[in-house]
């Protein structure tokens, strides 16, 4: 996998304009002088995670025994799952809060960016090829960076295109990453063949 298809799946992994309109109900009950700032430390938590399992990663498979090809295949599966659930839509799974409650790792951080997907996807990449650790690195710096963007802009990107421009645009990522999904179960599925005896 190349840095830029990395940089792309993590990116649609995000999930940032799915996530747009959930971070802007949630941070509705966050007094607006300190909503720029548990924004900015929600998007810095996200990265600090996915970076953590960049490195650690390797270990947590070595100690579990878990293949590559197996590796593959449950990542192409993950991700197919969330892809479906982009396409068919996302009921909220996260428990209410009263409006005085600001936000802090749960849910914005965690699981919304930096979720089992995400995480999955990072161990998946560096499981693989360990030794282009910088290369996954940049990777997660530059889907993360774009993440960032969307949802900072989230409030302008929602007056302008609507709530139904964000779903459509959260479908169309969905489709891509379906894709992207079959193709990594079924490069998992064929290397396991591939290794058999």
């Amino acid at each position: 996998m190349s840095l830029l298809s990395a940089s792309i799946l993590l990116f649609l992994v995000m999930d940032p304009f799915g996530n747009a309109p959930v971070f802007l109900l949630i941070l509705k009950r966050v007094p607006l002088q300190k909503r720029q700032r548990v924004f900015i430390r929600e998007l810095l938590i996200a990265l600090g995670t996915l970076i953590f399992f960049l490195f650690a990663g390797p270990l947590l498979l070595g100690a579990l025994h878990i293949s590559e090809p197996s590796l593959g295949i449950a990542g192409g599966i993950i991700l197919f799952i969330i892809a479906l659930r982009m396409v068919f839509g996302n009921p909220d799974i996260f428990p209410a809060s009263s409006p005085e409650d600001e936000p802090f790792i749960v849910p914005l951080a965690i699981p919304m960016l930096a979720g089992p997907s995400a995480i999955a996807m990072v161990m998946l990449l560096t499981g693989q090829e360990p030794g282009r650790w910088l290369e996954w690195l940049t990777a997660i710096f530059l889907a993360w960076g774009a993440t960032s963007i969307v949802l900072l802009l989230s409030g302008r990107l929602h007056q302008f295109i609507g709530p139904k421009g964000l779903q459509a645009l959260q479908h169309l990522m969905g489709l891509i990453l379906t894709a992207l999904a079959v193709e990594m179960f079924m490069q998992g599925l064929l290397t396991a063949l591939h290794h058999q005896p």
